[in-house]
């Protein structure tokens, strides 16, 4: 009876360690290949507790999420004949996990040598222009590449290939950063030109305004008069109409200059000093202002508002008022009598 017992026992371990080399457990995530004997058996075994026969079979497990691989910094040449440093990163899945297992070793190590033998082909085909402005089109490419060798006979699927960083040359990134510079300042030239025809545009057209609106132009110099003097400035520099100068220059003209008896005295430097030796001072002659009686002036406007003369004839035009005054001002000799009495 004890010899039963233990027999039945040793049965029930045994068949226990049995059952425990018969159950697999496969995740959500992969994908179980069953070999028997060596032997690829058809069925693929899918997510959940697997059993398999505990002697002559064997499971592999693949994962099928996507996995993620750098490819590490690759030295090329590009077109254009730029020597360059370029590294990427490669997102891959597997697909069927009976060739990734069967046709290919390691296939994490395969993608990673043709990714980067991939990557400095599509490299030495593009110029560098390219390269730095037009990542999309060599990122495509270079997964087209890739795809040919893994894809059918690997069973892996490419789903992204990025280029993450390109190290230039310092001469070459002097060389980018000058043309950019440049680049720069040529904008910077061509919008301050644009703003200056502009500008001369608007002005052209304000001067128009103003040629067919004489009082604009009055009022825009009072307001360049208030915008002046809100700075608490103690000096306004105001315009003068040249105009206003010929018009003085034509009534002198007119008039003849000093012809009606005045006096002009004048000492020039130049003349004391070549009649005065050296080292005597010559005063200046003091002139005294003439004393102006009021007889001698008389007024321009009368009481009822019209301009008359000296001689009571009446005066019309602004000209006739500044002749009658020149003419009835008191000369040289009448101030000089007026102070002697």
């Amino acid at each position: 009876m004890g010899v039963l017992i233990t027999v039945l026992a040793v049965f029930a371990v045994a068949g226990l360690v049995l059952l425990a080399l018969s159950v697999r457990n496969v995740q959500q995530y992969e994908k179980g290949v069953v070999f028997r004997f060596g032997r690829l058996l058809p069925d693929i075994r899918g997510p959940g507790l697997r059993v398999i026969r505990p002697i002559g079979d064997r499971m592999r497990k693949v994962s099928v999420q996507t996995e993620v691989l750098g490819i590490p910094p690759q030295g090329s040449i590009t077109a254009d004949n730029v020597t360059l440093t370029v590294d990427a990163v490669v997102y891959f899945k597997v697909i069927d996990p009976v060739k990734a297992l069967v046709n290919v070793r390691d296939y994490p190590a395969a993608v990673s040598q043709i990714a980067q033998t991939s990557l400095r082909s599509v490299i030495g085909r593009a110029d560098l222009d390219t390269l730095l402005s037009d990542r999309d089109h060599i990122n495509a490419e270079l997964k087209k590449v890739m795809d040919a060798p893994t894809e059918e006979p690997w069973g892996l699927r490419i789903e992204r290939v990025e280029i993450k960083d390109i190290a230039l040359p310092e001469s070459m990134m002097r060389s980018m950063s000058k043309q950019a510079e440049a680049e720069r300042e040529r904008r910077a030239r061509v919008i301050a030109a644009d703003g200056e025809f502009e500008a001369s545009q608007r002005l052209t057209d304000a001067a128009a305004t103003m040629a067919d609106t004489p009082g604009a132009l009055q009022l825009r110099l009072l307001q360049t008069v208030v915008d002046v003097s809100a700075e608490k400035n103690s000096t306004l520099v105001m315009p003068f109409p040249v105009e206003m100068l010929r018009f003085f220059e034509h009534q002198s003209r007119d008039t003849g200059g000093a012809s009606d008896g005045r006096v002009t005295h004048r000492i020039t430097r130049s003349t004391r000093s070549s009649a005065v030796p050296e080292g005597v001072v010559i005063p200046e002659p003091a002139i005294p202002s003439p004393a102006l009686p009021s007889p001698a002036i008389a007024p321009a406007l009368s009481l009822s508002g019209e301009r008359v003369g000296s001689g009571g004839k009446r005066i019309g035009s602004r000209a006739e008022v500044a002749r009658e005054r020149r003419d009835n001002w008191p000369t040289r000799k009448d101030a000089e009598e007026s102070l002697s009495g």
